[in-house]
């Protein structure tokens, strides 16, 4: 019977290269009923879904010579990992440690002490019995340091049919001890398994940088709770059981996996805060860094919004939980930070493509070098008088060719530069959106919210009575008085910011709050206060009602029109009062955002795409200074047909918005990116690419990382070819050895793993 699809996540121990992620993903696709599996070595996560036997999954994974070390989303704790002792063991620090954590390594520690053991009797000793004891030694070290090498490559051939680069250095190995070069087979294995661990132990640093981020989910949390079956009051004045009457509440320490929505939660100075919430009571300082990326504290207040994981300041601040721990903003940015981890790059995709049928045709190209030179030219098949003959050329040319450094050229750089990224406030959901970021010319902008603030606010308020010269003039406050009392109760967002400005100045409570006010279809709104009749309402509705514009503000009024605001005016009992003008400003950083992008590339183009009026847009294009193109007055649908139109004419475009009324634009697009995600959800599940805080400050930064990083990716991939491509022209005529070929391979190896790894230390 077919077993029900399923999909599983396992951490794989003993993977010491990208080469084995790459065969061990290769054996168990080949495992009936699995339809997609992806091993990634860089994370060390193995996924796999579809309908087969789990158990099914462990057994080929352990029969191919690693360990499933557990099962789920989260990195193992360090017990789990290779990067720790064995029970009970010495502990050693920093690359020592991570060699004298696994048998393998420790097999190769061991055989490294037997050669250098055998040394003296190299230099020193000049009889049979030292001979004896020298080869004696070499062949035990090449025999526990080349094992686990062997039986690896084996497994991998006879049980995943997968030519490996274990296998590669097993006949290598082998060729070298039947040709008598057993010291040279001895150093070559030694140097391939401690290169291996040391590739092993810089990738596991990278693997663990996640952690960093892991680390900032606090475990518990200080919790107000009733006491419940209290035993002290139990009995008294009729109390049996539940909530105590003279308790109340009191604070408890729980995990935060049991707090629940709506529970008030205690975060003491210099905590860090456990959930996500809003303030109830208490003013502090917070450092929103790990989440939002912002380079000083934040100060929070009563009704302010926190995150999980951000660090309180000076005093006591007490929560109402708003999300479970689960899907807090950190838990969030973990678990996408996670996924995107474990996606491959397109140029990672090529690689691994290259990689299937590289390692086979090398094989295949040893084998000619050993063969065809002696059987048609005559040339010596093994060593004649210190001249390396064509099968010791044909094993050198097997560890030469090994693709080590050029399969993990791409991963360790991709999830280096994506844990930075995350620890600065910005997700990305994968590699291949850094390489569009990379790659992209053209940006297009959504206006509202995005490259403006997006709550429109109060820019002028003037009455017919104004006295310019006034600090705080009375009959322009009184204007503002009248139209709050017909505007209080309004949702609209020019109501709101009418609102906002009368609380500022403190003039709520003028006038009582209007009667029968009635709305005048998109135009207006009036009603009855303290026997006026008020109206507030637009330019088109006044001079319908009364040709009252004649007035000296008429000029003003129409200033105010042709810089872009939107223009309010106020009436009382058929007269004109004044007016009021509201504006979407830009917010403070758009400007420089925007000039920061230009002076990355001269060639980037930047679109504002916007459903408001040409007038308005116009002037927020005018007041940035750095956009190339406006288009005004579209609806989403026309939004996405915007983004498409520059698709054909421009390429790669990247559209950035604020991931919820943009949506169909982003989801269009090349990349989406979608601003202020620590306080959408919605924002952070959708886009590509989300910039944790309120604007876009991060957004220069963040494609200069992208450039970066394919710049290493570039370097990479070149240093490994070009290190491939000399020793191969200097295998050839026998002008190198297999020890070289070896410090060769994993030389590079290492250092294009290094070299990815800077990305860690990036900042935006």
């Amino acid at each position: 019977m077919q077993s029900e699809p399923k999909e599983v996540k396992y951490f794989i121990q003993g993977m010491d290269c990208a080469d084995c992620a790459l065969s061990l993903e290769k054996s168990l696709a080949n495992i009936q009923g699995v339809e997609q599996v992806n091993v990634n070595f860089t994370t060390g996560f193995l996924e796999a879904n579809g309908s087969f036997e789990p158990q099914a999954l462990v057994k080929r994974v352990e029969a191919l010579g690693y360990q499933v070390v557990t099962p789920g989303l989260a990195y193992p704790n360090e017990s789990q990992n290779g990067n720790t002792q064995a029970a009970g063991s010495l502990r050693l620090p920093g690359f020592l440690g991570y060699l004298y954590a696994s048998t393998q390594t420790r097999m190769a520690l061991l055989g490294a002490v037997l050669l250098l053991l055998s040394i003296p009797f190299a230099l020193f000793g000049s009889g049979l019995y030292s001979q004896w004891i020298k080869t004696g030694l070499q062949l035990a070290a090449a025999g526990l340091a080349g094992y686990p090498i062997v039986n690896r490559g084996v497994r991998a051939l006879f049980i995943g049919r997968q030519i490996t680069i274990d296998l590669l250095m097993s006949i290598a190995t082998l060729g070298a001890l039947f040709i008598g070069e057993i010291s040279e087979a001895c150093t070559v294995v030694l140097l391939f398994s401690i290169g291996e661990a040391l590739e092993g132990y810089t990738a596991d640093k990278a693997r663990r940088s996640l952690q960093s981020l892991l680390s900032l989910k606090p475990e518990r949390a200080h919790v107000m709770r009733p006491c419940i079956d209290c035993e002290e009051h139990m009995g008294q004045g009729g109390y049996t059981g539940g909530p105590c009457p003279e308790c109340g509440e009191h604070e408890l320490t729980l995990p935060v996996e049991q707090i629940a929505i709506g529970e008030r939660v205690i975060v003491r100075p210099g905590e860090r805060i456990p959930v996500d919430g809003h303030v109830l009571s208490g003013i502090s300082l917070v450092n929103q860094a790990p989440v939002t990326g912002e380079s000083v504290p934040v100060q929070k207040a009563p009704g302010d919004k926190v995150y999980a994981g951000t660090l309180n300041g000076e005093a006591v601040l007490e929560l109402s939980v708003s999300q479970i721990a689960a899907e807090s903003t950190i838990s969030r940015i973990v678990r996408l930070v996670d996924q995107a981890q474990a996606q491959r790059a397109p140029v990672e995709r090529s690689i691994d493509r290259f990689a299937s049928w590289y390692t086979p045709a090398v094989v295949v190209l040893a084998a000619c070098v050993a063969v065809i030179p002696p059987l048609l030219f005559g040339a010596p098949f093994f060593d004649i008088n210190g001249t390396h003959g064509w099968l010791y050329r044909a094993l050198t040319l097997l560890i030469v060719a090994c693709p080590c450094a050029l399969v993990i050229s791409t991963p360790v750089t991709m999830v280096s530069s994506l844990t930075a990224l995350a620890g600065c406030g910005v997700l990305v959901k994968g590699g291949k959106f850094i390489d569009v970021l990379a790659r992209a010319r053209l940006f297009a902008f959504d206006k509202t919210g995005t490259l403006t603030v997006g709550q429109p606010t109060v820019t002028h308020a003037r009455s017919v009575d104004c006295l310019p010269d006034a600090l705080r003039c009375p009959a322009c406050e009184d204007m503002l008085a009248l139209a709050a009392t017909v505007e209080q109760r309004s949702e609209h967002p020019l109501a709101q910011a009418i609102m906002a400005e009368v609380q500022r100045r403190q003039l709520t409570h003028t006038y009582p709050a209007a009667e029968s006010v009635q709305s005048l279809a998109g135009q207006g709104v009036q009603g009855i206060s303290n026997g006026s009749s008020i109206l507030v309402g637009s330019h088109d509705l006044f001079h319908a009602r009364d040709d009252a514009l004649d007035h000296q503000l008429h000029e003003d009024i129409q200033s105010a029109m042709d810089d872009g605001q939107t223009v309010m005016l106020v009436g009382k009992d058929d007269y004109l009062v004044g007016y009021v003008s509201v504006a979407d400003a830009p917010r403070p950083t758009t400007a420089d955002t925007l000039r920061q992008l230009k002076a990355i590339d001269p060639r980037f183009s930047t679109v504002m795409l916007t459903g408001d009026n040409p007038t308005v847009a116009a002037r927020v294009a005018l007041t940035l200074g750095s956009l190339d193109e406006v288009r005004a007055g579209l609806l989403p649908e026309d939004k996405l047909n915007a983004v498409r139109d520059l698709q054909a004419a421009h390429g790669l475009v990247v559209m950035v918005g604020d991931g919820v009324n943009d949506a169909p634009a982003l989801a269009a697009a090349d990349t989406g990116i979608a601003m202020g995600g620590a306080g959408s959800a919605q924002a952070m599940e959708t886009a590509d690419v989300v910039l944790m805080q309120d604007d876009l400050t991060h957004l220069p930064g963040t494609i200069q990382t992208a450039r970066q990083t394919q710049a290493i990716i570039k370097q990479n991939i070149a240093f490994s070819l070009v290190v491939k491509a000399v020793f191969l022209l200097l295998t050839l005529p026998g002008l190198t050895t297999l020890w070289m070929a070896v410090f060769a391979d994993m030389g590079a190896s290492l250092l294009v793993t290094l070299n990815g790894m800077r990305m860690l230390r990036k900042k935006i």
